[in-house]
């Protein structure tokens, strides 16, 4: 039986940790792929306290690292359900179960798609959704960029300086992304921005060769292309709770600042929850605020337990 089981390992989920293991509770920590959820792609974090211009990578390292330090267990496996049993929770997962008494929901987001024929054959022959991941095996060729936020543009500077040409493709004509780096997108010669416009098809042979690009219009433009970075947001990745937590229609669990859930001892924390501002700074609030509550509740039930002894 774990005080606090936290499912996530990305920078909510450990500072989650971190809080719990402070309060000398028994932590768990299941993390379907590996520690550091979307930071780990960031190359340069500059707008975190104290320590700016710090890679994803070594942020989330040190921080997985503070996290083993203070004792917390870790498991790498798929959560597939959650179930309820009052004053314990059940935590299932692909290849076991996990008894706790408090649950801290720290999932994040996944990539989102653009629904295109075969993108998902395309994976690794053409099409990618890192681009400081697989940007370096595009050196000297030709790529694409989709998206309008500050992913996407921070993807078409990175790769500005490795590809020859980078074309950006932004179905509206204004970005959702920072002034500044719209402006430092503007400034290279070898980028070329295309608006009010949508990749519609994906042309292949084995690998990617080229995007049919339609406009707004309706007018249709082929582009050869060696690569294509999608950077269109993230989906919540809340789905295998739905049945026993309160989502929104865009299926983000529906808690306050609090970091409450409709469940009784489930707590949530990070980009996977209905808020205004999903930063890393305040998914690590997220996390301290989410553990701390769990640590009230979890001290509750064990009062109650000594009471009835």
């Amino acid at each position: 039986m774990y005080d606090i089981i936290i499912v996530g390992a990305g920078p909510a989920g450990l500072t989650s940790a971190i809080y719990a293991r402070r309060a000398n509770k028994k932590v768990l920590v299941l993390e379907a792929t590996t520690y550091g959820g979307q930071i780990i792609n960031t190359l340069d974090i500059a707008n975190y306290p104290v320590e700016p211009h710090i890679s994803g990578f070594d942020f989330a390292t040190k921080l997985f690292n503070q996290v083993k330090d203070l004792g917390a267990e870790f498991v790498f496996e798929k959560v597939i359900d959650i179930i309820d049993n009052g004053k314990s929770k059940e935590v299932v997962t692909t290849k076991g179960k996990y008894e706790g008494k408090a649950i801290i929901l720290a999932t994040g987001n996944d990539n989102r798609k653009l629904g295109l024929d075969n993108e998902d054959g395309l994976l690794g022959k053409g099409v990618s959704y890192c681009a400081t991941c697989d940007g370096a095996f595009y050196k000297g060729k030709t790529v694409a960029v989709v998206g309008g936020g500050n992913t996407a543009l921070e993807d078409a500077l990175y790769l500005s300086d490795i590809a020859n040409k980078v074309y950006l493709i932004h179905r509206r004509n204004e970005f959702r992304a920072e002034e500044a780096s719209v402006d430092d997108l503007k400034e290279k010669d070898n980028v070329e921005i295309i608006c009010n416009s949508n990749v519609t098809k994906l042309v292949e042979d084995g690998k990617l060769k080229a995007i049919e690009v339609t406009n707004n219009d309706g007018s249709v433009n082929t582009i050869d292309v060696d690569g294509l970075f999608i950077a269109v947001g993230r989906i919540p990745e809340n789905q295998n709770f739905a049945k026993l937590i309160k989502l929104d229609e865009a299926g983000y669990v529906e808690a306050n600042e609090d970091c409450h859930t409709n469940v009784a001892g489930i707590f949530v924390a990070g980009d996977n929850r209905v808020k205004l501002l999903r930063q890393l700074v305040t998914a690590t609030g997220d996390g301290a605020v989410a553990a701390t509550e769990a640590i009230k509740y979890v001290n509750i039930l064990i009062r109650g337990e000594k009471n009835d002894v």
